[in-house]
């Protein structure tokens, strides 16, 4: 999702790798969901965490979609996001004593907060979003760890293509709106709907459709 933001308000002016210790480790967050309330439509979903969800739930996205994930249109195409429940308007899969149910495979934007990508030139760093937690004495951790994803360098360069993949598709549907609804059709088709192997690594199955 691309936010038109000033960096120096909601960051500490900073850009960081992988490689970085910044202070966002939470301690386990016990005590503490609030990151799991009143997210909205925000938790876009992106083609690995269907897979993780998918793979973790053994389920697939038709069956997900009833109360667990929503359509919504993200800077003019429509993707999947998690949903949010009851008058709390809590994550659906926040569990007893408001812990994550799907923690070992929760979704990336999840496994990043309280941090964010700021994308530029084909890239991206990662920079501490600094009022949208509310734990303080946070300690150091490094991004590597936090991110907490196997083969992190794949991964980025995943996450990399994605964005600049979806970002191509709705610099299409803003010169031509009329072409929002068939190119997201195609995209949910290609990337969401069509299962993936769970049994096969998700990089490649993920490659040949792009590359289609």
């Amino acid at each position: 999702m691309e936010r038109n933001i000033d960096m120096n308000e909601v960051s500490d002016g900073k850009f960081y790798t992988a490689k970085d210790m910044v202070r966002a480790d939470c301690g386990g967050c016990y005590g503490c969901s609030v990151c799991c309330h009143g997210m909205g439509a925000s938790i876009t979903l992106d083609p690995m965490d269907i897979f993780r969800l998918c793979g973790g739930l053994h389920t697939s996205f038709f069956a997900l979609m009833p109360d667990k994930i929503e359509l919504n249109i993200v800077d003019s195409l429509i993707l999947p996001n998690l949903s949010m429940a009851g008058n709390e308007e809590a994550c659906v899969f926040l569990g007893q004593e408001e812990r994550c149910s799907i923690h070992s495979f929760r979704p990336g934007i999840c496994r990043l907060f309280p941090l964010g990508r700021f994308y530029e030139d084909g890239s991206f760093r990662y920079f501490l979003q600094t009022h949208e937690c509310p734990k303080e004495n946070k300690s150091k951790v490094k991004i590597k760890k936090w991110v907490d994803t196997p083969d992190l360098k794949q991964y980025e360069k995943f996450i990399c293509d994605w964005h600049y993949y979806l970002k191509a598709r709705q610099e299409k549907v803003k010169a031509d709106p009329e072409q929002m609804k068939p190119i997201s059709m195609e995209v949910l088709e290609r990337f969401y709907v069509i299962p993936y192997d769970q049994k096969k690594d998700f990089y490649g199955q993920f490659y040949e459709r792009l590359q289609k």
